[in-house]
């Protein structure tokens, strides 16, 4: 898988970072509320207190998304492996119909970040059973005085029932190996990266803004597009430089 072939991932992480500030800004600003601040002498902060906070601040935001993509890269490889198996059995139509699948969830996601249908949290009921096992674990991370323990809250923030990180996995899984499928969920991570790292330093002033139905109706719009596209290409079997750009490839 070429670098071209992971653009519409890190696209489609970057546009349904909307979805992510709406659904995990509860969970960031948690985490920022389990983190405590360094206390300062004075009321007002030096500039070099500042940008010591500032930099710690920013250092523990870091940590909790590198968790998270982390996790992302552990399903993506486990997700790769799974769909080696129609491959290795030689089944093409279990393949074809797993890039259908993908490209409808891309479909499913669109519309779900537009607000014109919630059947993906139908989907993150599926993952609800594993989310309770891991949940209580986090008691141990908190409060955060680390790094270490903010990369292992993170960690765990990436098993949260999530419709758009499942949208995703069907891509990986479609990839057929476990390198690929892990770097499918690193593209989607680190495109989602921007947003919810900013929102970890600003906090409810950047999820108000990005929830306004104009930013999510467009991002829903573009994401839409690529699942549309895809289908498209799976359909009639065209291929072309820049259609390939946009859409998921599936593997030969």
């Amino acid at each position: 898988m070429n670098v071209f072939g992971l653009l519409p991932i890190f696209l489609i992480g970057l546009l349904g970072g909307v979805h992510c500030v709406g659904m995990c800004g509860g969970i960031v600003g948690a985490f920022s509320v389990a983190t405590p601040r360094r206390p300062f002498p004075v009321p007002v902060l030096t500039q070099d207190s500042w940008f010591s906070e500032a930099t710690g601040s920013g250092l523990r935001v870091l940590a909790f998304n590198a968790g998270r993509i982390g996790s992302y890269l552990i399903a993506g490889a486990l997700a790769g492996l799974l769909g080696n198996i129609p491959a290795m059995m030689n089944i093409a139509m279990l393949q074809r119909g797993g890039y259908w699948l993908a490209n409808l969830m891309l479909v499913a996601l669109g519309l779900t970040l537009m607000g014109a249908w919630q059947g993906l949290s139908r989907v993150e009921k599926l993952g609800q059973w594993a989310w309770q096992g891991l949940q209580p674990l986090s008691r141990h991370c908190l409060p955060v005085t680390t790094v270490w323990q903010a990369l292992a809250l993170g960690a765990l923030w990436g098993w949260v029932p999530c419709g758009m990180v499942y949208s995703v996995l069907m891509t990986a899984l479609v990839t057929g190996s476990a390198a690929h499928g892990a770097s499918v969920m690193l593209a989607f991570g680190l495109g989602t990266l921007p947003l919810l790292f900013s929102m970890g330093m600003l906090g409810s002033r950047l999820q108000a803004n990005l929830q306004t139905p104009v930013v999510r109706t467009l991002a829903g719009w573009l994401v839409l597009m690529f699942g549309l596209l895809g289908l498209y290409r799976a359909a009639t079997g065209a291929s072309h430089g820049w259609l390939d750009i946009l859409c998921i490839v599936p593997v030969p």
